[in-house]
């Protein structure tokens, strides 16, 4: 499938979650990553250059849509191409967070997910918080493969390494949107949900010193540190109020643009290196 369209460059931008009680998460974040927040888009946003949370009001645990950076108005009119042969359903959007023409469409699983040029986060006091940038979600599906063509044909994600059973399905996969190796991942689960969603660290370092940031806000560690197979970076992973995943990650492997999609066993050892695994399905 990764030769089937040039590819398309962007990085994720933010992610929109619900949340039963929005101010309360926001507020847990803003305090942990030294986030500016104000209450707008229905929500509340916690933002950063290259770090966006959004949560509006919905049932815990919920992906109310991810937004991307694209690198150039071009990606914009290729993607609304594609969608256009596909018969896919776009809409041109106006939001904060991007500027106006924003391409947006659903997923086969119906999630949201919308491609813009960025608009600008504004003046920002210095922290002292090692930085995290927001680098990639993952949406669980009974259906990876149908989700894997729609996201290699429609939308132009490259496969970079797929997680396959011994009867050859595929249990789940890793996609990308410019050299990093994931900025979006599939993995095969009962219902259609939000995984979990990353940000990236500089290095193992600061892997050390996010934990112990963890440990003197009383927020423990749920699984990790660990070495994922698939992209090579090490992890560890919280959970924040309501309980979604939340990991922190260091130093993803980068790929040129004609590496060729791997392929991993549905075995613990493939999501982590290091020991124990949490297996989705």
């Amino acid at each position: 499938m990764n030769d089937l369209n040039p590819p398309l460059l962007a990085h994720l931008l933010y992610v929109q979650i619900g949340s039963p009680d929005p101010e309360r998460v926001a507020r847990f974040y803003a305090k942990l990553f030294d986030l500016p927040v104000t209450a707008t888009l229905g929500g509340w946003v916690c933002r950063r250059p290259h770090q966006c949370l959004v949560f509006a009001e919905g049932p815990a645990n919920s992906l109310i849509s991810a937004g991307y950076a694209a690198s150039d108005s071009k990606v914009l009119a290729s993607l609304a191409t594609r969608a256009k042969e596909s018969l896919v359903e776009t809409a041109a959007i106006d939001a904060v967070l991007l500027e106006p023409g924003a391409v947006a469409f659903r997923d086969p699983d119906g999630n949201r997910v919308v491609y813009g040029l960025p608009t600008e986060s504004g003046p920002q006091r210095p922290s002292e918080v090692p930085p995290a940038r927001l680098q990639h979600v993952v949406v669980g599906s009974s259906d990876v493969e149908r989700m894997v063509t729609f996201y290699s044909r429609v939308v132009g994600l490259r496969v970079s390494d797929e997680v396959r059973d011994e009867q050859g399905g595929v249990r789940a996969c890793f996609m990308r949107t410019d050299d990093e190796h994931h900025s979006f991942a599939v993995f095969r689960t009962s219902t259609h949900r939000l995984d979990h969603y990353c940000h990236e660290l500089s290095d193992w370092n600061a892997i050390r010193d996010w934990a112990d940031r963890l440990a003197a806000h009383d927020i423990p560690v749920k699984w990790g540190p660990g070495r994922h197979g698939p992209g090579n970076n090490l992890f560890l992973f919280f959970h924040d109020p309501d309980g979604n995943w939340v990991e922190l990650s260091a130093e993803l492997q980068t790929l040129p643009a004609d590496r060729p999609a791997g392929t991993w066993r549905h075995e613990e050892r493939t999501l982590n290196q290091w020991g124990r695994a949490y297996l989705r399905s």
